[in-house]
């Protein structure tokens, strides 16, 4: 497979008959970023593969409006993790739940995920991740994990990079103290 940029992408995905071979292209440039994006966030793979699919079509039906103010890839994870946060939410309802409820389902679902292939200390920093709040799970996770910039991570979440730093800062010392106490 040839390697395009995302310029010649989005121009393949304007000529209405190279659309859907573009389209398919982006997603195989993104898709297996976008799921483990949306898999630290809702921890499941059978989860994260409704997510990501939700992503992708909102994607799909996006993609003729999108104008290339942003790298496109921020574009996706925005969209991403818009999905994510509202598949949370709705978990949360569905089932009446607090936030810090769906966390521990969360941190029950990890352990006995057999697709998890994580050893003892990877599982320890994952149920850490999860204590996090919303925020600052998300700039963890796109900061250690996908190694984004801040700028970048500011595109994507909409706020100011000094915010951001300061969210990682919290969120690495949370961290810290949670695999002291355990």
């Amino acid at each position: 497979m040839e390697h395009y940029s995302d310029d010649k992408l989005l121009d393949l995905f304007r000529e209405e008959s190279s659309r859907n071979y573009a389209y398919n292209l982006i997603v195989r440039k993104y898709q297996e970023r976008i799921y483990w994006h949306i898999r630290r966030m809702v921890i499941t793979h059978e989860d994260a593969d409704d997510v990501t699919q939700n992503t992708l079509i909102k994607a799909w039906k996006g993609l003729h409006k999108f104008k290339a103010e942003s790298q496109l890839y921020t574009w996706l994870y925005r969209i991403a993790t818009n999905e994510s946060i509202t598949f949370l939410n709705k978990k949360k309802k569905r089932f009446f739940i607090s936030m810090n409820d769906v966390e521990h389902e969360l941190s029950q679902s990890l352990e006995s995920d057999e697709q998890y292939s994580g050893d003892e200390i990877q599982l320890k920093l994952q149920k850490a991740i999860l204590t996090l709040p919303e925020k600052q799970r998300l700039v963890f996770n796109m900061r250690y994990y996908d190694e984004m910039k801040y700028d970048d991570i500011s595109k994507i979440l909409n706020t100011s990079v000094g915010a951001l730093k300061a969210s990682y800062h919290h969120a690495v010392k949370k961290i810290e103290s949670y695999i002291k106490e355990d």
